[in-house]
């Protein structure tokens, strides 16, 4: 446990940033499992409705370090692939 006064506050600090990165992990995936979903019932518009929401969520995660640059981009690349070939 921590004993200074500064680990103490590091401990709160800590905490506090990973509800947070939680929560915006947490509205990554439902942004994410949104565009399977939409791949899934085989409806094109949707799935590029729901990309074109999905990729600033992705990169915004990026941004604050939630997640790395490369595996956000990595993402869109992967899900826009997947929604261009669509049918």
């Amino acid at each position: 446990m921590a004993n200074t006064r500064s680990a103490k506050k590091m401990v709160r600090k800590i905490a506090r940033r990973t509800e947070v990165n939680k929560a915006r992990r947490s509205r990554v995936r439902t942004y994410v499992r949104k565009v399977e979903e939409a791949i899934a019932s085989g409806d094109k518009s949707a799935a590029q409705e729901a990309l074109k929401a999905a990729q600033p969520e992705l990169m915004r995660a990026a941004g604050k370090g939630v997640m790395h640059k490369n595996t956000s981009s990595r993402k869109v690349s992967r899900l826009s692939k997947r929604v261009g070939a669509m049918a």
